[in-house]
């Protein structure tokens, strides 16, 4: 049990580490990038990477961490180990909640907005920059939350 306990906070830490350095790749210059373009060129490219994203290897990481932390919670309870479970656990919960489950919640729903919006006149203006404030607010969220959880794995890590 002990091997897979620490191949699974191995493999969380790394994927969650991961996943934050992509949402703060978006939070720190792509939106911004992305801002100072026109609403269509904006929505456009915005659009691309939305379909592209789904079949890249960012899901092959993105979906098989929240996994990963479901495990991890279950190995963190069945075996209680004080302070190295409740990291474990709060890992998880950080990953789980406001990285994979707010991505659903939030930035899937805005991204399919998007989609359904023609890239010219005022509506699709508007909705675009709503979209930057908000998609990019969540995001933020993201980020801090993924590289939250990586540094709960990795300190949990030491624990065990």
């Amino acid at each position: 049990m002990q091997i897979i306990l620490v191949l699974s906070l191995t493999a969380a830490a790394i994927g969650s580490g991961l996943i934050a350095g992509i949402f703060f790749a978006f939070s720190a210059f792509i939106m911004t990038a992305f801002a100072r373009l026109p609403a269509e060129q904006g929505i456009a490219a915005m659009n691309s990477i939305n379909i592209t994203i789904i079949r890249s290897p960012f899901m092959a990481l993105f979906a098989p961490t929240a996994i990963l932390c479901l495990v991890i919670s279950v190995l963190a309870v069945i075996n209680w180990r004080g302070g190295a479970s409740m990291l474990m656990l709060a890992g998880a919960a950080l990953y789980l909640l406001a990285s994979f489950v707010s991505t659903i919640i939030f930035n899937v729903p805005m991204n399919d907005a998007l989609e359904k919006v023609s890239g010219s006149g005022p509506q699709a203006a508007k909705l675009w920059a709503t979209y930057l404030r908000d998609w990019t607010w969540w995001n933020h969220v993201r980020t801090i939350a993924s590289l939250l959880a990586s540094v709960a794995f990795v300190r949990a890590l030491m624990l065990v």
